[in-house]
């Protein structure tokens, strides 16, 4: 039988261990801020959140393949195991990667991003060709749910949009363990629902005419509108498998990176899972906390890979230096 001196180290070894893997914040599981009533300007009520989203933003120096984009749910297997949730990639790896070409527009003082938004657009790829009509897609992104929700981003055009209210879960900005909440407000259409051929959108003025809550932030007439950091950035998206949380919460999980365009120099990966709901109150509570238990969980099992205080977003503003400020 071994002795108490022999087991002990062990013992606080899995002590230890355990300790750090105590959340650092308080669960978010029935604390999302409930709403409060109001309306948009033509009588609408605000939008509620029906997105749950849980993001990592990871370092790319472990991306160097298709296949290791498979390899990070290598990651998954003790969070999984400690939680109950159950992961399946069965028929994934049959699945084609997605690759976008994506740029952000700003003005020249960044003041799109300093007052929270996000402008810009997607291409889809395929076989090497852009496939389909460009995407415009227009955010946002605040800690404050009642600020995010009375921000009207609906578009003023003639064809479909889509909007989609996310509460947004990523680790805390300087440390694992914990859980911060964005919300991004968020529309998406095709250029062609707007009613214009391959023109870009040049200044504020005519991004205003799409989206009205602009006005507000405008400085001059005509001022022009600059590609931020003056990069195209290509996105590599593969879908990798399913996570079950159960009481029917079942999502797909996928790791994309981001790169430059032409010299394909790696910027940013992300891992992330979300799922949607029409009515927050018919979500499990068990479901809510295990999804948790796993976000938090899954940071120290993938400590090697992540990338604190950033988004993607904020990194492709921040590759010329002298980043803006943001609420993200």
């Amino acid at each position: 039988m071994p002795s108490a001196t022999a087991t002990a180290p062990a013992h606080h070894a899995h002590a230890e261990l355990n300790q750090k893997k105590q959340p650092l914040t308080p669960s978010w599981v029935g604390r999302v801020p409930q709403l409060k009533p109001g309306t948009y300007a033509d009588g609408m009520p605000l939008h509620q959140p029906q997105y749950l989203s849980c993001k990592l933003i990871l370092h790319t120096n472990k991306f160097s393949s298709r296949r290791s984009l498979f390899d990070f749910a290598t990651v998954f297997k003790e969070p999984c195991k400690e939680h109950g949730v159950v992961f399946s990639s069965d028929g994934f790896e049959s699945k084609q990667e997605r690759i976008r070409e994506v740029l952000f527009v700003d003005t020249e003082d960044f003041r799109l991003y300093n007052h929270a938004f996000i402008a810009r657009r997607r291409i889809p790829y395929k076989h090497g060709f852009p496939a389909g009509d460009p995407e415009i897609v227009f955010k946002f992104r605040h800690p404050d749910i009642q600020v995010a929700a009375e921000t009207d981003v609906r578009p003023h055009i003639m064809g479909d949009h889509v909007v989609k209210f996310k509460c947004q879960a990523m680790p805390l900005k300087d440390k694992l363990g914990g859980i911060r909440m964005l919300y991004s407000h968020n529309v998406q259409f095709f250029r062609s629902a707007a009613g214009i051929g391959r023109e870009n959108v040049r200044d504020m003025d005519q991004l205003i005419d799409w989206f009205p809550v602009l006005e507000r932030i405008k400085k001059s007439h005509q001022e022009p509108l600059r590609l931020v950091s003056n990069t195209i950035i290509e996105e590599v998206l593969q879908d990798i498998g399913m996570l079950d949380f159960g009481h029917g919460i079942i999502c797909k999980a996928n790791v994309a990176i981001w790169r430059t365009r032409g010299e394909h120099r790696p910027l940013i990966g992300e891992f992330a899972y979300q799922f949607k709901f029409q009515d927050r109150a018919m979500l499990a509570t068990e479901a809510l906390k295990r999804a948790e238990d796993f976000f938090i969980s899954l940071q120290y099992a993938a400590e090697d890979y992540i990338a604190l205080n950033c988004t993607k977003t904020a990194t492709a503003y921040r590759l010329l230096g002298n980043p803006p400020k943001s609420h993200e």
